[in-house]
């Protein structure tokens, strides 16, 4: 009978901690873009000015090893904020199914980490990307004058992958966390397990969801109002009954986006 205290207790303060951590990365983001500061989200900015700035050019490595650390911490607290929503029904399922093991609430942070060190390693392969488009259009001017076929590439690219098997091979696995944690989960080593079931489940979370939040490079990575609506999609298409019904509408408007933005400027070049 003494163990159900701890266990009923534990059960009771996952929810408020975890609620807790989200809600603290979105106000987080919230108070960072209303204030001075705001300019660093900006992956274009905030390594350029201010003491960020400061220290890119102070330091020797400064110029390319600490804009992506800054960059990735930033993408880290957008990832919390966003993503960490859409894995609540996996980790709900795994602090059940760890009740009765010793420091289950480090368990429970290893999955996290894991999952989180998936999407950083994402961000810092995104921010190489978008450092090497930057210096391929600085140096093309063509490109320069056209930099918006850049954009609508990207929402192409989105729309386009909402209707391919690779997304919804992910978005299954996303989709049926009981299934997951029977895969990877055994309880034989179990720090070593919940950080590999973070792992995991981030490689099949970034497979369903690379492509839209690529789109943040579109409409603003200090964007928190686009942050808050692109989180709530693949929130709904990861974890509603009906949300993988959503994939094939949200493709749809994002290449007729892409498509509307072609046409604009051709029309602009016809008149």
């Amino acid at each position: 009978m003494q163990t159900d205290v701890p266990v009923a207790s534990a059960r009771g303060v996952f929810l408020p901690v975890f609620a807790a951590l989200v809600a603290f990365a979105w106000l987080t983001l919230l108070l960072w873009a209303q204030s001075p500061y705001g300019r660093y989200l900006d992956h274009g900015q905030w390594t350029e000015i201010g003491l960020a700035g400061d220290l890119c050019r102070a330091l020797p490595a400064g110029p390319i090893v600490l804009p992506a650390m800054l960059y990735v911490g930033g993408w880290l607290l957008m990832t919390a904020a966003m993503m960490l929503p859409t894995t609540l029904p996996l980790l709900a399922r795994f602090e059940r199914l760890t009740e009765l093991k010793p420091h289950r609430g480090w368990l429970v942070a290893l999955v996290i980490s894991g999952y989180l060190a998936i999407w950083g390693a994402f961000g810092l392969a995104a921010h190489l990307l978008d450092t090497g488009l930057h210096a391929l259009v600085a140096g093309t001017p063509w490109l320069m004058r056209n930099g918006w076929m850049v954009g609508a590439g990207v929402l192409a690219t989105a729309g386009a992958f909402q209707f391919s098997a690779l997304k919804y091979r992910c978005l299954d696995q996303c989709r049926a966390p009981f299934g997951f944690l029977n895969a990877h989960w055994h309880g034989r080593a179990p720090a070593r397990e919940a950080l590999l079931l973070g792992i995991h489940h981030g490689i099949f979370c970034v497979g369903c969801c690379w492509a839209i939040m690529l789109l943040m490079f579109v409409v603003g990575t200090g964007n928190v109002g686009w942050m808050l609506a692109l989180g709530a999609a693949m929130a709904a298409e990861k974890t509603m009954p009906w949300g993988k019904g959503l994939s094939a509408p949200l493709g749809i408007a994002l290449l007729a986006w892409s498509g509307a933005m072609v046409a604009g400027h051709a029309w602009g070049w016809l008149v």
